[in-house]
């Protein structure tokens, strides 16, 4: 996933953060109501949205930088 992501334009990591935020909204509106709940995915989820968010910011020190 992080390889994949320094191939990706920010509009498109921002398509994915934003994607990726709304299905952790959804899985947490999900359980509220069934009590089931998957550490695993909710992790996963998690670190998805911290690999872009270090990838959009490492481009934006980068920019600044040159």
């Amino acid at each position: 996933m992080a390889k994949d992501l320094k191939n990706k334009t920010e509009k498109e990591l921002q398509k994915a953060l934003n994607e990726a935020r709304e299905e952790v909204r959804k899985f947490r509106f999900s359980i509220s109501g069934s009590g089931k709940l998957s550490l695993k995915e909710v992790r996963k989820m998690k670190k998805q949205i911290a690999q872009i968010l270090t990838e959009l910011r490492s481009r934006d020190i980068e920019s600044k930088n040159k």
